[in-house]
């Protein structure tokens, strides 16, 4: 009996005490065997292009217009394992059919949707915008599901001049949380993605990071977007917590001019943190993308698998 009393008391303050804690805080992802380097491209890079969710003229390659399908047959023309398929090049009506078919047109090439990226900005105090906000992502959460794509790229966003950081930090927080339950309902995960506003310092991207109760939130790694002192050892600094990397050939120090970007060093940075998973390229420079995107891919394959 004095034993079984015990049994009970013990599991009374157990359970006392898991309540008292979170459940989960997100820490440097732990994963088994060597480092995997899977080559992605990200629709970004041909931004000018897409039929669809651009209002711009075509400036690139004599006007050369693309859509979705024709996008997941370029990954896979050059040597691709993934396509990231960023949703602002979809169809405005686009629904379940539409993405099914890309789902199946993908696999047929050998494709695997890699992920997808959505806009979004958190940093705005609780109403109707930020409900809105949060609504646009859980429904973009649902489409991917069909879609296929593990992975949602998300924003953290810029704080209007009427909140401090930290409030603006904090409500972003409690946004993710909200959008990672509908997220880990359909095993999808979500990066946060280094991206200025309340993010553009390792340190609060970090902060942010490890506050979020959720095993289905990380860091979308942008190679290009910390314009600090010594970018490549912020990005170290982040690595650990990736879940997806998007590799830009271009960096770019604080008060100093964009150079071209160490695509070796960035790899060791990602097999130092023994990153597995998938790494795309995402162009952004000036150089016509149907002209830089092979040799860059090419280089990048090199990188990765060398």
């Amino acid at each position: 009996m004095q034993t079984r009393r015990s049994f009970l008391q013990l599991a009374a303050l157990t359970t006392a005490a898991a309540a008292a804690t979170p459940a989960f805080a997100i820490e440097p992802f732990k994963r088994p065997g060597a480092p995997r380097l899977r080559l992605s491209l990200a629709g970004y890079s041909f931004r000018d292009s897409f039929i669809h969710g651009n209002k711009k003229a075509a400036t690139t390659s004599e006007g050369k217009r693309i859509d979705m399908i024709q996008f997941i047959d370029y990954c896979a023309d050059h040597g691709c394992e993934g396509a990231e398929l960023t949703s602002y090049y979809f169809p405005p009506d686009a629904n379940a059919e539409y993405y099914l078919n890309l789902r199946r047109h993908a696999f047929m090439r050998g494709i695997t949707i890699s992920g997808s990226a959505v806009g979004n900005n958190f940093a705005i105090p609780k109403g109707d915008k930020r409900d809105a906000e949060i609504a646009s992502v859980k429904k973009w959460i649902q489409s991917a599901a069909v879609l296929g794509a593990p992975h949602i790229r998300i924003f953290a966003g810029a704080a209007p001049k009427d909140l401090s950081k930290d409030e603006a930090k904090k409500l972003c927080v409690s946004a993710i949380e909200e959008c990672a339950a509908e997220a880990g309902k359909h095993g999808i995960f979500l990066g946060l993605e280094n991206h200025g506003g309340i993010v553009a310092e390792p340190k609060d991207l970090l902060d942010m990071i490890r506050e979020i109760n959720s095993p289905w939130v990380g860091i979308n790694l942008d190679t290009a977007n910390f314009h600090t002192d010594d970018p490549y050892h912020d990005l170290e600094m982040c690595a650990p917590y990736a879940v997806n990397v998007q590799v830009k050939s271009e960096i770019q120090k604080r008060g100093q001019k964009k150079e071209l970007a160490d695509l070796k060093r960035l790899v060791k940075i990602l097999r130092d943190a023994n990153y597995q998973g998938f790494v795309a390229l995402e162009y952004e420079a000036a150089e016509d993308p149907w002209t830089a995107v092979p040799r860059l891919l090419k280089e990048l394959g090199q990188a990765l698998h060398s």
